[in-house]
């Protein structure tokens, strides 16, 4: 019976294992340990991006982004470990659907195309994302009677969630 026990516990210990050792989890920050400040300069618009400040409006979402969702801190860059720069290369809107009352847009789609470094400032190396999307909507027509600035802001604050997002640990 002692033999058996003993196997039987061997087989559940190794089954714990096997579960907790591969189960996707991971304790702690998904973000790199060895990055503990990071500098994020005002992004640049690609040359036919014409929305005034939507750079800057991007930038602030990012850092914001970055403050609540990792354990680095804003620096400038004499100063910090990383560095994340980019810029919107693409704004672009889709009618989704036609008011048939007036015949306008009723609701819009906009997309945002950005590309990004995210730069190691210790070690020097750089890691490229390039034609990085994220699209919101917005309502037009009555009652809503939103404007570009309320879709927009919905695909910054997306694109810059998905942009930290980019910024975990490959595991």
């Amino acid at each position: 019976m002692n033999g058996t026990r003993l196997r039987m516990s061997l087989v559940v210990l190794a089954a714990v294992a096997a579960v907790v050792g591969g189960c996707g989890y991971r304790i702690g920050s998904m973000h790199r340990s060895d990055v503990r400040s990071i500098h994020v300069p005002v992004w640049t618009r690609g040359r036919d991006v014409y929305r005034r400040d939507v750079e800057k409006r991007l930038t602030e979402a990012i850092i914001k982004r970055i403050q609540a969702d990792t354990q680095y801190k804003i620096s400038t860059q004499a100063l910090a470990d990383a560095k994340l720069t980019g810029t919107i290369e693409r704004i672009t809107q889709h009618v989704l659907t036609i008011n048939t009352d007036t015949g306008g847009a009723r609701e819009l789609e906009v997309e945002f195309t950005v590309s990004f470094v995210w730069t190691d400032l210790e070690k020097g190396k750089e890691q490229r994302w390039k034609d990085f999307r994220a699209v919101g909507r917005y309502i037009r027509s009555e009652p809503f009677s939103e404007t570009f600035a309320v879709g927009g802001e919905d695909v910054i604050n997306e694109v810059a969630q998905r942009i930290v997002e980019q910024l975990e640990e490959k595991w």
